[in-house]
């Protein structure tokens, strides 16, 4: 928000009344950090990591159980970490990468699982610091990096083969198609395209490229925005959590303006910083 503080908001899409409503007591520990990630296991709800401007990298991870409406803390990563990317796999929440306020080591990554709520470090050379996006898509955890340090910024894809556990370069042509925040719906990527107004794109594996699906208004969306995905609609949800709801099965598309509905904004300007989704 305004104050630089992290707040945390639910919405229940089956609703009568959809609206973004306060998840209260947010431990204050974490509540001024940069570079946290989010996470959801199960009922669980994770906030892992961070830094501050004066404060190192942490390892620590907080959990909400969405049953109890809860806080709780519990083990703490292998590695601390700020800036990274957070993935859940197979049961298991894997913490990649990281840069920031001394960041033990940005070329590990630590698994952690919460039938033991313990975690397990490794490391791979083709893991850099500069993660821009990540994505869990037909079993695989891909992450969009960024070598900002060059001009123009290179940016390349690697993908988690779980299958011998080690990180490899990815295709050309997803690295092409991949230019902003993404959502998995039914094993299809959908990408969000900021660079002129919004387009929502889909990368269709058969032919290698990402198509774009139509504009979304620019009266409703306020970037920059996050997706989600429930059943069968992508969430959109930008500034002041301005939400966007486009159904893939029953939205149509008219005159490249793609049709859709949408959720009253907040009545601040908050920044929405990740967006997750969990079953009760």
């Amino acid at each position: 928000d305004k104050s630089d503080q992290i707040c945390c908001y639910v919405l229940d899409p089956n609703s009568s009344k959809r609206s973004w409503k306060l998840i209260r007591d947010i431990p204050p520990q974490c509540s001024k950090r940069k570079g946290i990630a989010f996470e959801v296991l199960g009922k669980r709800f994770y906030l892992l990591g961070g830094c501050g401007w004066i404060q190192d990298a942490t390892d620590e991870v907080y959990c909400y159980d969405a049953s109890k409406t809860s806080w709780d803390i519990t083990a703490a990563m292998s590695t601390a970490r700020c800036y990274f990317a957070c993935e859940a796999l197979n049961k298991k929440i894997y913490a990649i990468g990281s840069v920031g306020s001394n960041s033990s080591d940005p070329l590990t990554w630590d698994t952690y699982d919460p039938c033991t709520n313990s975690w397990t470090s490794y490391s791979d050379p083709n893991i850099v610091p500069d993660i821009e996006e990540s994505v869990v898509m037909d079993g695989k955890i891909y992450i969009r990096c960024g070598a900002s340090s060059t001009v123009p910024p290179h940016v390349y894809t690697v993908v988690y083969e779980q299958s011998n556990g080690t990180w490899q370069h990815a295709d050309k042509d997803l690295e092409s198609g991949w230019r902003g925040p993404c959502v998995v719906l039914d094993d299809t990527l959908y990408v969000l395209d900021e660079t002129s107004g919004t387009r929502l794109m889909m990368w269709r594996k058969e032919s290698r490229e990402c198509v774009a699906l139509g504009r979304l208004s620019p009266l409703l969306t306020r970037p920059p925005c996050q997706l989600a995905a429930v059943g069968n609609c992508i969430y959109i949800i930008g500034k002041g959590l301005s939400t966007v709801v486009f159904d893939g099965g029953k939205a149509g598309n008219m005159g490249g303006v793609m049709v859709s509905s949408s959720i009253p904004k907040l009545v601040t300007d908050d920044d929405v910083i990740s967006c997750k989704t969990l079953s009760l």
